[in-house]
């Protein structure tokens, strides 16, 4: 089966630009993609045009989003018969302007639909729409649902049944992006999937600390597939996309973000999360449009807490104050809220509940000599009692990446444990 050759040099520029030499162009993740086949020469009649086609369609037309594509299916009986109709008759369905209804009746014998089918072909990418069974039945509920949802790799399969979202400020400190990671690592040992926005700041880490402990990530984006921003992501969406995780928009593939695009993403990113974890916010952080959102899907918001006189933390700890998000720590506060604490392997317990009674009744001195050497340097180091992260990287001579995923590991088998002052020993 032949497939489309992009006739635009330009488009096929850009797209080399993103993907060559890259993790998106190796055949074993191009493997899950959908990529179709040669068009003839004409472009497509609407009598000839799949519905699936048809929603794609709908997606590249400005104007028309969720609300007025459910009006014209309600009127027309589906996405294909929208384009068989004439434009006087769409101008007629109440919210479709005379403008509108003439750009959907020149969009049907435009060469638009083909030319973002190479697009999509060219690049390996699987876009599922409302027609389809694939549709990630997360957005069922939701009004403004996609339309279509473009994705590079492949979704976890654990997304909406053991996926969590963790979002923040773009000018997060290192107290911020440090419990971002920590919260990311620690879903990732726990079998549990993060959902992130590939932003600068407290997204970049949660990814980034997904990856660290080999579990799987989502980036929702503002834009489409070719329009990456920040481009010094392009990397981490390869990353991502190479770790088994997957680069997602409801975007068109040269859809440029704009200041209003970025924030229609965040109702995505709550959607396909059982609950959204918000780590440094201020008051006017895109952070609280993801909360906003979760709420109003009836998920569950967690916040992180930050000092009292931090303007990053002010979001969080209004959130907190105000009741709509609970406070936490850790990942396994979010397990706890959630019902989910059994939900930790055996591998990852080393012990039962009743046995974990039993050898917190007797402190041991001495630390398991089965533990990794690195493992066993920082237990000895908090044997003198709480220390900082800083402290314990100084004292054990463990850099902060390692230390990082040292202590989520440690702190999920609850050898330690996390103090107003940085970490202490549990027995």
């Amino acid at each position: 089966m032949k497939l489309f050759s992009p006739r635009c040099s330009r488009t096929r520029r850009r797209w080399t630009a993103f993907c060559v030499s890259s993790s998106l162009r190796r055949p074993a993740l191009r493997r899950c993609a959908r990529l179709t086949p040669l068009r003839s020469a004409q472009y497509w009649r609407p009598s000839r045009m799949l519905e699936h086609d048809a929603y794609i369609l709908l997606n590249l037309i400005s104007g028309i989003g969720p609300s007025r594509t459910a009006s014209l299916i309600q009127k027309c009986g589906s996405a294909t018969a929208i384009f068989e109709e004439r434009w006087e008759a769409l101008a007629g369905i109440r919210g479709i302007s005379e403008e509108l209804a003439r750009k959907i009746a020149e969009a049907a014998h435009s060469s638009m639909l083909d030319e973002e089918l190479d697009r999509i072909a060219l690049g390996g990418v699987e876009v599922v729409t409302r027609a389809d069974a694939a549709y990630p039945k997360q957005f069922g509920e939701m009004e403004d649902a996609p339309l279509c949802l473009y994705i590079c790799g492949a979704l976890p399969e654990t997304i909406g049944t053991q996926s969590i979202a963790i979002v923040g400020s773009r000018r997060a400190t290192v107290y911020g992006m440090r419990m971002a990671q920590h919260i990311a690592e620690a879903a990732a040992f726990s079998g549990w999937s993060v959902v992130s926005g590939l932003a600068l700041g407290i997204d970049a880490a949660a990814h980034k600390g997904t990856m660290n402990a080999n579990g799987k990530t989502v980036a929702v984006l503002g834009g489409g597939l070719m329009k990456i921003q920040p481009q010094e992501h392009v990397p981490l969406a390869r990353d991502i996309i190479a770790k088994g995780g997957a680069v997602i928009t409801e975007f068109p593939m040269t859809f440029p973000p704009t200041r209003h695009s970025f924030p229609m993403r965040n109702r995505i990113i709550s959607a396909l999360s059982l609950g959204t974890v918000v780590v440094e916010a201020g008051l006017h952080s895109g952070a609280l449009i993801t909360a906003s959102a979760a709420l109003e899907q009836g998920k569950t918001v967690f916040a992180v807490p930050g000092n009292a006189d931090s303007e990053l933390s002010s979001g969080c700890n209004n959130l907190i104050r105000n009741g709509e998000a609970q406070l936490i720590t850790s990942f396994e506060d979010v397990l706890e809220s959630m019902d989910f604490l059994p939900g930790f392997s055996e591998r990852e317990l080393p012990f039962t509940a009743k046995e974990k009674t039993a050898e917190e009744n007797r402190f041991e001195d001495e630390v398991d000599a089965s533990l990794p050497e690195s493992d066993r340097r920082i237990l000895e180091f908090l044997k003198k009692g709480e220390a900082s992260f800083d402290a314990i990287s100084a004292g054990t001579g463990i850099g902060a990446g390692e230390l990082s995923r040292k202590l989520v590991a440690l702190e999920i088998s609850h050898k330690l444990k996390r103090t107003p002052v940085g970490y202490a020993r549990t027995r």
